[in-house]
Formats: C-alpha cells, sequence, structure tokens
C-alpha cells in the first residue's frame, strides 16, 4: 500500500538528505586530508573553496556562504592566517573591514584539494543529468530564500 507524503513530510526528507550528502562530502574529504597529511579540516577547506572561486572577500560574506557566525569565522580564519594560507587586507571601500585574500601557499594547497572536490562531486552526480542538478539546486534555494524571510 502507497502513502502519498503531503510537501512538510517531503521538505523534512529533503533537509535529511541534504545533511546526509553534507555528512558523507565531509567523511570522504576527512580521509583524503588524513592520507595526504595535509594541515587542514573540513571547516577551513570550506573557505578556502570559497576563495578559489572568489579571492578577497570579507569575513561576513565568507561567514554567510559557510552558515558560520561571526566569532566562528574570525576563529577559523585566523587559524588559516596562521598557516599561512590567507592574508588580511584592509578593504580600500572600508578601512573597518578586512578582505581575505589566498596567499601563495593557499593557492598551491587548490592544486592538491581540487581534484579530490572534482571526483566527490563527479561521484555524488553519477547518473543525473544538468538539468536534474539545476532543478535540485533551485529547489533548495527557493526552500532557503522562504526560510530567510
Amino acid at each position: 500500500m502507497t502513502t502519498t507524503k503531503n510537501i512538510a513530510e517531503l521538505a523534512r526528507e529533503l533537509g535529511r538528505a541534504t545533511g546526509e550528502m553534507r555528512m558523507y562530502l565531509r567523511q570522504y574529504l576527512d580521509m583524503q586530508i588524513r592520507l595526504e597529511e595535509v594541515d587542514i579540516t573540513f571547516e577551513l577547506l570550506e573557505i578556502l573553496a570559497y576563495l578559489y572561486r572568489k579571492d578577497g572577500v570579507n569575513q561576513q560574506e565568507l561567514a554567510d556562504i559557510t552558515a558560520k557566525d561571526k566569532s566562528s569565522m574570525t576563529y577559523l580564519i585566523d587559524s588559516l592566517v596562521k598557516r599561512e594560507m590567507v592574508t588580511r587586507k584592509e578593504d580600500p571601500q572600508d578601512r573597518r573591514s578586512k578582505l581575505i585574500y589566498l596567499t601563495v601557499k593557499g593557492k598551491r594547497l587548490e592544486k592538491k584539494l581540487g581534484p579530490w572536490i572534482v571526483e566527490i562531486y563527479e561521484k555524488a552526480t553519477e547518473g543525473l543529468t544538468t538539468a536534474e542538478v539545476q532543478q535540485a539546486l533551485l529547489i533548495v534555494q527557493k526552500m532557503n530564500d522562504n526560510l530567510r524571510k
């Protein structure tokens, strides 16, 4: 006997599945980090991955994109600065704000990390079309927008 689920039940399952996917991504990347003995954590990798796409952003943008609060983001960036992977520079538009830039060491790490990230997302999307992934992304983004209101 098949029961039809209402939209709230389906949304709950989607949220759980999204969280589960994040857990699997984290487990895979944590394993790769340990195997390759890279001095990085999953949280730091999230920040670096964003900076690889868009270097020179302020801490608030990084906090928003990684869903971290300001104090956690400060701690994480301090950790990346200590590892000499990023540097803080004064924002020419707002002297109170600091922009976060990759250092040469941080950029070099992308060559090692990039293939791992591509590999895991290729594995995650096996058997899916680009249109399916785009549709899923649009749905999750719309749900997030609804929750932000």
